[in-house]
């Protein structure tokens, strides 16, 4: 499957084909599609007037959105709760694995903060030591992290699965590996790897991922998920605590049983009121990305990255993003950053500064001629 990449553009986002602005910052925000868009106002438009809206449509969209969101993965429906940002996710397992003093969690430096201050946090409180493995020149160093896992009592792994200034990305597969060997938890951040990569949590060995809806996955703000491992489920006790965690909460005509029995699945983790609204928009970015096909988004994707990265090669300017290891993210360091970012904003190229290198990343809206673009502008 190939993408028709106008077809999406005229459907989806006539702004960009009005020549509006190159967008080429979705690792920051996403663009909304213009059916998500739809899908949120017409929602909110029933919400105005409640009695237009009915149990079963505004809970609908949360059913919705966990069924896309496992089909994306390769999960379990019953392994996915949603949440309003990465960070849910993290600090669930920040706070509820299992660990204590004399334990050991490991992260990689470089990470994003979401996936940093939840850990110092817990560690501070809970007891356990936080180890965080230095970069090897600016990058992930996947060799000292497996080293690692070998000191003792270490109980958990933490990682991004794409670098958010590099756009490096995490080797999944053998890190899960070898947490899976030694009996370490593994816990992911997907928030920039899960739309450019595809991801099968049945080959792929993660205890827990986090992941917001804002970025890759062209949905609202406040919006995004936690897959936890169905095995993890009932070893997790959920915190904090949601009034519709428990079983029996859905039917609002029977609530004083005070029953603290948890649902049997990951819904025990979700906070009860979620967005609804931003949520039926989420549902329908994710029904776009599925009729667009995973693998061919990320296909494209791909074609687009390593033409800027050739492209700002040929130009002598340095790119840190590994070309053997990269999703959506091209990180470049040109000699004068804030003059090549000044550049970019006036040929209306959106991109993001990050660490003093210049963060641009296409996605399957992006035309070739539009890499070209950015390209003349550096």
């Amino acid at each position: 499957m190939t993408l028709d990449v106008e077809r999406l553009r005229r459907e989806e986002f006539p702004w960009m084909v009005d020549g509006e602005s190159v967008c080429l910052n979705v690792a920051s925000t996403g663009p909304l599609p213009a059916r998500t868009v739809r899908a949120q106002q017409e929602f909110t438009r029933k919400r105005a007037a409640p009695h237009r809206l009915s149990h079963e449509e505004q809970f609908g969209v949360l059913s919705d959105s966990r069924e896309r969101i496992a089909r994306l993965i390769g999960a379990d429906v019953e392994e996915i709760a949603l949440s309003v940002n990465t960070g849910a996710g993290i600090n669930l397992a920040a706070w509820t694995f299992p660990l204590g003093k004399g334990d050991v969690v490991v992260i990689p430096d470089l990470e994003f903060p979401a996936n940093v201050y939840p850990w110092m946090a817990a560690a501070e409180s809970r007891g356990f030591t936080l180890v965080r493995v230095p970069a090897r020149r600016g990058l992930l160093d996947e060799e000292a992290l497996l080293a690692a896992l070998d000191r003792p009592r270490v109980r958990l792994l933490a990682v991004s699965w794409v670098g958010f200034s590099t756009g490096a990305v995490a080797d999944l597969d053998a890190l899960g590996r070898a947490c899976r060997a030694r009996g370490i938890r593994f816990v992911v951040d997907a928030m920039q790897g899960l739309g450019p990569l595809v991801l099968d949590v049945t080959q792929t060995p993660v205890d827990l991922i986090a992941c917001g809806g804002q970025k890759w996955l062209l949905s609202p703000w406040g919006t995004g998920f936690t897959y936890v491992r169905r095995s993890l489920v009932h070893e997790l006790a959920p915190q904090p605590v949601s009034w519709m965690g428990v079983q029996g909460s859905d039917d609002f005509s029977r609530l004083l049983a005070y029953d603290m029995t948890w649902r049997a699945d990951a819904r025990r983790f979700e906070q009860i009121t979620l967005p609804f609204q931003d949520f039926a928009g989420m549902a329908t970015s994710l029904e776009l990305l599925h009729e667009l096909g995973p693998a061919a988004i990320a296909a494209h994707t791909r074609r687009c990255v390593e033409a800027l990265m050739n492209g700002a090669a040929e130009r002598g300017i340095p790119v840190a993003t590994p070309k053997s290891r990269h999703a959506g993210i091209v990180s470049l360091r040109p000699a004068d950053a804030a003059a090549v970012s000044a550049r970019l904003t006036a040929a209306r190229v959106e991109h993001s500064m990050r660490e003093g290198a210049i963060r641009l990343a296409p996605y399957c809206y992006t035309t070739l001629g539009e890499i070209e673009i950015a390209l003349q502008a550096l």
